[in-house]
């Protein structure tokens, strides 16, 4: 057996001594690592019982994968600014513009409503997984 020892001190005051840079791909490095920020809207109606915990569940989310993300709730006034928004159902949360929920893309029902989630155990929330795939597609520049 050969055994390698080196002196971890000498090698971290050489590297100390000379600092680079790596440069970064387009953001793909801080992508994969989570350092990539994020735009996160939570829209959502007037005494909407759902929103309050949708944004809490969305900030656990975010901090569990380390991804820094501006949060910006948006409220509905009427059915004009739902459809100008293409708002389904309160609440609606968009990672990035694309709403958590593959699936509504087809859907064209749009207003002042309250929302349900496929698949999900609360009524008006979604189920975490849908918001944990929603936040890597969106960090790792995926397209759903």
């Amino acid at each position: 057996k050969t055994r390698i020892t080196v002196c971890t001190a000498s090698l971290l005051r050489g590297i100390a001594k000379t600092p680079r840079t790596l440069p970064d791909l387009d953001g793909k490095i801080r992508a994969h690592f989570g350092a990539e920020k994020v735009k996160v809207e939570v829209l959502y109606v007037a005494q909407c019982p759902s929103h309050p915990a949708a944004v809490n569940l969305v900030k656990e989310v975010l901090a569990a994968q380390g991804v820094a993300a501006e949060i910006i709730e948006v409220l509905v006034e009427d059915d004009a600014m739902a459809c100008q928004l293409r708002f389904r159902g309160s609440p609606t949360i968009r990672i990035d513009g694309r709403d958590i929920d593959s699936e509504s893309k087809t859907s064209q029902n749009f207003g002042v409503s309250c929302r349900l989630y496929p698949g999900s155990k609360q009524i008006g929330l979604p189920p975490i997984g849908m918001i944990q795939r929603a936040i890597c597609d969106a960090r790792d520049g995926n397209t759903p």
